[in-house]
């Protein structure tokens, strides 16, 4: 649980800069390489919260 804390943070600051390299640069791989990673930041921050809840439902609240 930790680990997506740290995780998604870190993910995001990665695509940040490589949207900032693609705007420094003007070179589309970068671009489309940060719209990768915040792609599979979306799907890492979704497994968190569907671990959040299945915890939750299975502790009965």
């Amino acid at each position: 649980m930790i680990f997506i804390r740290w995780l998604v943070p870190l993910m995001l600051l990665v695509s940040a800069g490589f949207f900032a390299a693609s705007i420094l640069t003007g070179e589309l791989r970068h671009r489309r390489t940060g719209l990768i990673v915040l792609k599979w930041t979306v799907v890492a921050a979704l497994v968190f919260f569907a671990v959040l809840v299945v915890d939750r439902l299975r502790d009965g609240v």
